[in-house]
């Protein structure tokens, strides 16, 4: 049997084994309204230039346009002048920040994949 402690660990009640649960999200990112487009990725802590955010997007032929996509990549808007750039290793796309990102700061990428006019 599995118990929820404080915060994101479980405490295994057979063997007292800590197992920390999976986040979608940094803990230092929030979604909600954006004036980009609907919803976005926003900073509520401070977070320095060169930050790898997380991936966005995994290669998966099985998927609409050849990838699966992650929270980061769901929420993350577009915007032509943008504080994140991605980094491609394999099958894995990662966001990375290219300045430092003040709390309330909306996370952007110059999407690249597909056309954001559509």
């Amino acid at each position: 049997m599995v118990v929820l402690t404080q915060g994101l660990l479980l405490l295994c009640m057979v063997c007292g084994m800590k197992i920390k649960m999976y986040r979608p999200l940094p803990s230092y990112l929030t979604i909600k309204s954006s004036s980009v487009e609907g919803l976005g990725l926003f900073a509520v802590d401070s977070i320095k230039k060169s930050t790898n955010i997380g991936i966005s997007h995994i290669a998966d032929r099985h998927f609409d346009n050849g990838y699966i996509r992650t929270p980061l990549g769901g929420f993350i808007n577009h915007n032509t002048i943008p504080n994140c750039e991605t980094l491609y290793e394999g099958r894995l796309i990662y966001i990375i920040t290219i300045m430092d990102i003040n709390v309330g700061d909306e996370l952007t990428l110059k999407y690249t994949m597909y056309d954001p006019s559509l």
